[in-house]
C-alpha cells in the first residue's frame, strides 16, 4: 500500500493539495530542472494525486522541493489535472499558509523557487481580533513553543519529527510575484460570429483578458462563461495567437464591473475547470496591462474579486522597466490526511483526465 500524506487548504475557495515530501530523486538543479525530471519520470504521481478519485479537476497541487537558490527557503512545483504551471499564486498563498500552521514558518518574508523564477511571500502576523481568551492564550504558548524548536528537530531524540500544529496559524499572505507583462494589445478573436478583443499578458502563466465578451460574470452563468472561454482558447490555438516564443495561451479571463471591487472576473484554467479565487497570476498580468493603459499607479491598491466573490488586493512596483505585482490574499486550512494507493486498485493512477 502506497502512502503519500497531504495537507489541503483553500485560497479565496481554491484549494491547494500540498505535497511536503516526495519519495524519490529530483536531483540538484534548479526548481526548472526538478519540473522537468518530474514530467519525464515521476507524472504519475501527479495523476494519482489530483484525478479523480482521489482528486477533482479543480484542485491544484504543490510538491515541495528543495531550493538550488541559495537565498531561498523553499521550492514548489505547481500542477493540475492536465499538467504543470509556471507560478501560481493562489497556490503561494495556500503554500506559505500550509508552512504556517505546520509550524515550519514564522511571520516575515519567505523566498520561494519556482520553475519561472523567485518569488517573495511576506507572511503577515496574525489578528487575533474576535478570538476568545482561551484561543489568545492557546496561540501565545504555541508560539512560544514552537519559537525554541528548529524545524524537524526534536532535542536529544535523534529522530526528526514535525513541529507541533499551529492551530492559531497565520494565513493572510502577500505574494511580490515575478515581472508580469503584456505581450499583444487588443488582439480580435472570433467566436460564433462575434468578435471580442482581448490583451496577451504573462503573470507566471499565460493569459487572455477579455472585456468586451458581453456576458454576465456570475455563479448562475458558470456554464455558458466555461463554454465560452474554452471556444475562445481553441480559437486562439486555431489562429495561431500565443504568448512569447509560441508559448501557449492556457487561460482565459473575462471581465466585469462589480460594486464590491475594482473589477470581477471568471478565469478558466487549463484543464477547463474555473479558478474560484480572483487567480494570483491572472491578477498579475491584468496589473500589467493596467499600468500599461495608465490605468494603475506605483503602488495604487487593485481589488480583484472572483467570479464566487472572494477578493485578491494586487499593486505593483517597477524594478527598471519590470513590472512586480504583488497580491494579497488569505489561505485556509481545511484538510489533512494520507492518500492510500493500493497496488491492486486499476485507477491507483487517477481516471484520465478528458479535455
Amino acid at each position: 500500500m502506497k502512502r503519500i500524506p497531504f495537507l489541503d487548504t483553500h485560497t479565496g475557495g481554491e484549494p491547494t493539495r500540498l505535497i511536503t515530501s516526495l519519495h524519490f530523486d529530483l536531483g540538484t538543479g534548479s526548481v526548472a530542472d526538478k519540473l522537468s525530471t518530474l514530467k519525464k519520470n515521476h507524472d504519475d504521481l501527479r495523476r494519482t494525486v489530483l484525478l479523480e478519485p482521489r482528486g477533482s479537476d479543480v484542485l491544484v497541487g504543490a510538491y515541495l522541493v528543495p531550493p538550488a537558490d541559495p537565498t531561498c527557503e523553499f521550492g514548489v512545483i505547481f500542477f493540475n489535472n492536465v499538467g504543470y504551471l509556471g507560478m501560481c499564486g493562489h497556490g503561494t498563498i495556500g503554500l506559505i499558509a500550509s508552512l504556517a500552521y505546520l509550524g515550519k514558518v514564522q511571520p516575515g518574508v519567505i523566498r520561494v523557487e519556482t520553475p519561472v523564477g523567485v518569488v517573495e511571500a511576506t507572511l503577515h502576523p496574525m489578528s487575533l481580533r474576535g478570538a476568545s481568551d482561551s484561543e489568545r492564550r492557546s496561540n501565545l504558548l504555541i508560539e512560544q513553543e514552537v519559537a525554541h524548536l528548529p524545524w524537524r528537530a526534536v532535542p536529544g531524540s535523534g529522530k526528526e519529527q514535525e513541529r507541533p500544529r499551529n492551530d492559531m496559524y497565520p494565513n493572510r499572505v502577500s505574494v511580490q510575484n515575478i515581472p508580469a507583462y503584456r505581450h499583444l494589445t487588443h488582439v480580435p478573436v472570433t467566436v460564433d460570429g462575434k468578435t471580442i478583443h482581448g490583451d496577451v499578458a504573462w503573470g507566471g502563466n499565460w493569459f487572455f483578458l477579455c472585456h468586451d465578451h458581453g456576458l454576465e460574470v456570475n455563479m448562475q452563468n458558470l456554464e455558458a462563461l466555461t463554454d465560452f472561454s474554452w471556444r475562445v482558447r481553441e480559437q486562439l490555438t486555431a489562429n495561431g495567437i500565443s504568448g512569447a516564443n509560441g508559448a501557449e495561451i492556457d487561460h482565459v479571463e473575462l471581465f466585469a464591473s462589480t460594486p464590491d471591487a475594482d473589477s470581477q472576473s471568471f478565469v478558466l484554467c487549463p484543464g477547463k475547470a474555473y479558478d474560484r479565487s480572483p487567480c494570483g497570476t491572472g491578477t498579475s498580468a491584468k496589473l500589467a496591462c493596467l499600468y500599461g493603459d495608465g490605468k494603475l499607479q506605483v503602488g495604487q491598491m487593485w481589488k480583484q474579486q472572483s467570479v464566487v466573490g472572494s477578493i485578491f488586493e494586487g499593486s505593483i512596483q517597477l524594478d527598471g522597466d519590470q513590472i512586480i505585482p504583488t497580491i494579497t490574499g488569505e489561505a485556509w486550512v481545511m484538510s489533512e490526511g494520507t492518500i492510500l494507493v493500493d497496488e491492486r486498485d486499476p485507477f491507483g493512477g487517477g481516471i484520465p483526465a478528458v479535455r
